[in-house]
C-alpha cells in the first residue's frame, strides 16, 4: 500500500487508519497488497476529490505522479445490480476489475442513517436485497432483541458487505463509523458474528453520543459534529494467528473535538495505544464492566421459550405470556382525552383511508405505493400501506374505544382496532372487557435497550412508549389472561414459578403473593441500581430471598405500592398551598403548566399556583422524569405539527380535574418514596440468593 492515503478533511481519521493498517502486521501488508488491488469506492460527489487526494498523496511520498485506476463511480452496496450501461466504458471496466479482484483491505467512513423517522416522510433509504438479506440471516437472526430495525442502518450494511467481500480470505476492515454496535442490545448478533469473522478486533471509542449524554455538545465534543457516538474499528482476520482477541480503548468522556484529533495525530499507530483486552460474556456483550453474572441465576419474568409453552407447567419462567403495549403508528389520530372528539376523528380517518383503498383499486393496483398515496390527510405507516395493498377496508365501531394509559398518570381514550392501530399487542387477552379492567392488573417494565428504567402497574391497555423517553418499549406482564370474549379467566404465573417460591418460603405462598413480591423488588433501590446494566440487556429476573420474613415484607409493601399506583385518581390530595392571583378572574383552564425554578411550586395558569411541592416527590421517577413531571408534560394543550390535530386535556364535565390530579400525584409520589425507603431498610441485598433455581 505504499503511496496510498485516505484523506478525511473533516477529522484526519483517514490518515490514522492507514497508519494503523500499515502497523497491524508489520511490513507484511506492504508487499501483500498493491495499489492496483486497493479500491476505495466513493459514491457520487466525492469521487473526483478522492481520486485527486490519493494521487497527490502518492506523489508526496514517492516524488512521481501516477494515475490511480482503482476508484469507481458506483453504489458500493449494489455492485451486483449496477446498470453498467449508465456509466462510461472506462468506469464500467474499473467496476468489473474491482469485482474480480481479490480485495483484502476495506477502508471507509460509511454513512450513518437508519432510515426515515416515519412513513409519511416518503423518504426511505434505498433497499439492498442482497446485503439486507445477509443481515437478516446473520446479525438479525442471532439477536435476542425484539426490535432490530437499527441493524439496517447504512453503516451496518457496509460492515456486512465488507465481511462478505473478503470472501473468506485473510484481510482487514477499517471503518470510522457510528459506534452504537459496541453496546446496544439490538447489535448482539452483529457482535457475535464479528467475533467469529475476525481473529483480532480493535475499537477506539471516540464517543460523543449527545443523545445518551445531554451534557455533551455535538459541535464541541463530537469529531464529526453530529449527535451519535463515533468510533474507529480495525477488524483483522489472520488465519495463522492462534489467539483471538478483542481490544478496546475509550478517550475521556468530556474531551473536545480538538483534543480527540490531537490524540489521533499523536498516537498514529495501534501500538501506541493502551488497549484494554475485553472478555465478552455468553450473551456477546463486549462491555461487561457493570454487568453481574449472578443476575442470570434469578427467576426470569418472561422468556420467548415460555411464550411457546402450552401449559403453565412448561417453561421455566414466572409469567407464561407477556406482550408489548399498543403501538398505534398514529397517536394523534387514535388517542384523545375526549371520547366524542376521538370518535368523530377516527370515523373521518376511516373514511379518508377507505377512499384511498378505492382510488388504488381504480388505478389498477399500482406497485409504487409510496408515491401513490396522499399524505395530507392520512398518517401512513408500513402496516397501513400493507392493509391498503391487501384491500382491507376500515370499519368504524364505537365499541372499539377503550380507556388506556398513554403515559404515566395520564389516561386517554384509545380507538383500539386493527388497521387503525399498527400493533395491537395482547390487550384483548389481558383486558377483553370492562370486567377484566376491574379484576386484572399488568406489571409494566421497560424492554431491552432502555436508557432509563420504568416500572409501574396498570389495569388498562397501555401505550408501547408509556413511561419511556428515548429507546425501547414497554412490556406488560398480566396476572390474569382471558379468552378474547372475556371468558376462561386463568392465572398467568406458572406453576413452576409457584413451586420455586413455595420450596423456599412455604406452601402458603400464593400466586398473588408472587405478583406483589415482584412489584416490590422492581422498586427496590439496590436491585435497580446494582443491576441497572443487566436490565438494559434483558427483561428483569427476580431473586429469591434467604429469609421468609423478608419475603413477607416484600409482599406487604409490594401490595401497598400496587394499590397506591392503580388507584392514583382516588388518592388524597397533598395539602398544597393555593396561591391565587386576584388580579385575574377565577380560571381552571390549563394551557401549559410549569415548575418554578426552585421546583417547589407548579404554575397552573395565570390565576393559580400550587405551592409547597415537597422535594422528595421528585425521587419517584419513571424513566428520566418524576411522576409529577409526567403529569405536567402530558396535561397541556398541544398541536401535532404534521396533522394539525390539537390535544386538549381540559374536561368540561370536571374543570378542576387537573388541579386535583397534581395534588394526588404528589401524594402518590411521597408515599411511594416512603414505602421504598421502608423496603430498602427491611430487605437488603444480603437477603438475596444467588444459587441456581431448580
Amino acid at each position: 500500500m505504499p503511496g496510498v492515503q485516505i484523506l478525511d478533511p473533516c477529522t484526519g481519521t483517514g490518515n490514522f487508519i492507514v497508519n494503523l493498517i500499515q502497523r497491524v502486521n508489520g511490513s507484511t501488508l506492504e508487499h501483500k497488497y498493491t495499489k492496483d488491488l486497493f479500491c476505495n469506492e466513493i459514491m457520487l460527489l466525492p469521487y473526483y476529490i478522492a481520486s485527486l487526494n490519493i494521487e497527490h498523496a502518492y506523489y508526496e511520498r514517492t516524488g512521481e505522479y501516477k494515475s490511480f485506476e482503482g476508484i469507481c463511480f458506483a453504489d458500493t452496496l449494489n455492485l451486483e445490480g449496477q446498470q453498467m450501461e449508465l456509466f462510461s466504458e472506462r468506469n464500467t471496466e474499473r467496476m468489473q476489475r474491482e469485482k474480480a479482484a481479490q480485495i483484502m483491505v476495506v477502508i471507509g467512513n460509511p454513512p450513518y442513517n437508519v432510515g426515515q423517522k416515519n412513513e409519511n416522510e416518503n423518504n426511505k433509504n434505498r433497499r439492498y436485497p442482497i446485503v439486507d438479506g445477509r443481515i437478516n440471516k446473520t446479525y438479525a437472526k442471532d439477536s435476542k432483541a425484539t426490535l432490530t430495525i437499527t441493524l439496517y442502518d447504512a453503516y451496518v450494511k457496509f460492515f456486512r458487505w465488507a465481511v462478505d467481500r473478503l470472501q473468506g480470505r485473510d484481510g482487514i476492515i477499517c471503518y470510522v463509523s457510528n459506534n452504537s454496535f459496541i453496546d446496544q442490545i439490538a447489535f448482539d448478533g452483529m457482535r457475535k458474528h464479528l467475533l467469529q469473522d475476525f481473529t483480532q478486533i480493535y475499537h477506539l471509542d471516540l464517543h460523543g453520543n449527545v443523545r445518551r449524554n445531554p451534557k455533551l455538545s455535538g459541535t464541541v465534543h463530537n469529531v464529526f459534529g453530529i449527535q451519535v457516538g463515533v468510533g474507529i474499528t480495525i477488524a483483522v482476520r489472520a488465519s495463522q494467528c492462534s489467539k483471538r482477541a478483542l481490544y478496546y480503548h475509550r478517550v475521556p468522556e468530556y474531551w473536545r473535538k480538538a483534543e480527540k484529533l490531537a490524540f489521533l495525530a499523536e498516537k498514529g499507530s495501534l501500538r501506541s495505544i493502551d488497549w484494554q483486552e475485553l472478555e465478552p460474556d455468553s450473551r456477546y456483550n463486549w462491555l461487561t464492566e457493570h454487568l453481574h453474572s449472578e443476575f442470570a441465576t434469578f427467576l426470569p419474568m418472561g422468556t420467548k421459550e415460555g411464550k411457546l409453552s402450552r401449559t403453565l407447567e412448561e417453561g421455566k419462567t414466572i409469567f407464561r405470556l407477556y406482550s408489548l403495549g399498543a403501538f398505534t403508528g398514529r397517536d394523534p389520530v387514535v388517542y384523545d382525552f375526549d371520547y366524542q372528539t376521538l370518535a368523530k376523528r377516527v370515523e373521518q380517518f376511516a373514511e379518508d383511508y377507505n377512499a384511498e383503498v378505492s382510488r388504488w383499486l381504480r388505478a389498477g393496483h399500482p406497485k409504487e405505493i409510496d408515491n401513490f398515496v396522499h399524505y395530507s390527510k392520512i398518517k401512513w405507516s408500513r402496516n397501513l400501506k400493507r392493509d391498503l395493498q391487501n384491500q382491507h377496508y376500515a370499519q368504524f365501531e364505537i365499541g372499539s374505544i377503550r380507556k388506556a394509559l398513554y403515559r404515566p398518570f395520564s389516561r386517554k381514550w384509545l380507538y383500539y382496532a386493527d388497521i387503525m392501530v399498527d400493533e395491537l399487542g395482547m390487550s384483548d387477552v389481558f383486558f377483553p372487557n370492562s370486567t377484566s379492567e376491574n379484576e386484572n392488573a399488568i406489571i409494566c417494565v421497560t424492554g431491552l435497550g432502555a436508557d432509563y428504567q420504568t416500572f409501574f402497574v396498570a389495569n388498562t391497555t397501555i401505550d408501547v412508549k408509556c413511561g419511556i423517553s428515548g429507546n425501547s418499549t414497554m412490556q406488560c406482564f398480566p396476572y390474569y389472561i382471558y379468552a378474547e370474549d372475556g371468558t376462561n379467566r386463568r392465572e398467568n404465573i406458572t406453576d413452576w414459578a409457584l413451586a420455586q417460591f413455595q420450596v423456599k418460603h412455604g406452601s402458603e405462598v400464593t400466586k398473588h403473593d408472587i405478583f406483589y413480591y415482584i412489584y416490590a423488588m422492581l422498586h427496590h433501590p439496590q436491585y435497580r441500581g446494582h443491576y441497572a446494566e443487566n436490565l438494559k440487556r434483558e427483561l428483569p429476573r427476580i431473586p429469591l430471598l434467604k429469609e421468609r420474613s423478608a419475603f413477607r415484607m416484600c409482599v406487604r409493601i409490594g401490595k401497598q405500592l400496587m394499590e397506591l399506583h392503580l388507584n392514583y385518581e382516588h388518592a388524597e390530595e397533598y395539602p398544597l398551598k393555593w396561591v391565587e392571583n386576584r388580579d385575574v378572574p377565577v380560571n381552571w383552564r390549563v394551557e401549559k403548566m410549569r415548575l418554578t425554578p426552585t421546583r417547589d411550586a407548579v404554575v397552573v395558569n395565570e390565576w393559580l399556583t400550587l405551592a409547597g411541592i415537597p422535594q422528595e416527590c421528585f425521587q419517584y421517577r419513571l424513566g428520566n422524569r418524576s411522576a409529577l413531571e409526567w403529569v405536567i408534560d402530558q396535561y397541556q394543550v398541544s398541536t401535532d405539527a404534521r396533522s394539525g390535530i390539537t390535544s386538549d386535556p381540559n374536561r368540561d364535565d370536571d374543570p378542576q380535574y387537573i388541579v386535583r390530579l397534581v395534588g394526588r400525584v404528589v401524594t402518590v409520589s411521597v408515599e411511594t418514596v416512603r414505602l421504598v425507603e421502608d423496603l430498602a431498610l427491611a430487605v437488603s441485598q444480603a437477603d438475596w440468593m444467588s444459587e441456581e433455581v431448580s
